[in-house]
């Protein structure tokens, strides 16, 4: 498949098959990771990778869309490794360059024929506390991954796109 029907193909899993996802995909799926590209090639990117039991319960205790992924990736940044941006606004470019890198994740594994979706909704506070791994790093999503089960598919409103036109202005 290339490039662009992986794009199109690609849709956010919401139920998944229990199987384990084999050590050589999830080390694929961190390498996607490793290789994304940051502001000053600071690299402030973390992921935090949860898949037993325990570490999949105290991500449950701070989310309710887990979709019972064999492994959530919690994805991060250290603010303090980030590049900033001074002499202008001060923006940390932790957060960007942490979504840069779950989007080359996500893309990775819809390529090795998993499925992923991006989880916005948890409690970050309840989540440092679940995961003292986190201490002086910012999460920024919970990316669960796996198999999708044998009756998964899109949501209705996967293809429904603006227009193209609607989507840049050329000047």
């Amino acid at each position: 498949m290339n490039f662009n029907e992986l794009t199109r193909a690609r849709y956010s899993l919401r139920k998944f098959d229990p199987r384990p996802i084999e050590e050589e995909k999830l080390r694929l799926l961190l390498q996607a990771a490793q290789s994304a590209p940051t502001a000053h090639n600071n690299q402030p990117q973390y992921l935090l990778v949860c898949k037993s039991p325990d570490a999949l319960a105290r991500v449950d205790r701070c989310t309710t869309m887990h979709f019972g992924a064999p492994v959530v990736l919690v994805v991060c940044y250290d603010p303090t490794a980030a590049w900033v941006r001074t002499g202008i606004d001060g923006k940390n470019h932790g957060e960007i360059d942490a979504a840069i890198a779950t989007a080359q994740i996500m893309l990775q594994a819809a390529d090795l024929g998993l499925g992923s979706t991006y989880v916005g909704v948890f409690d970050p506070e309840k989540l440092a506390l679940e995961l003292p791994e986190l201490a002086g790093r910012t999460p920024i999503a919970l990316l669960p991954v796996g198999y999708p089960a044998p009756d998964a598919h899109p949501s209705k409103l996967h293809t429904q796109r603006k227009p193209l036109e609607e989507f840049y202005t050329e000047l």
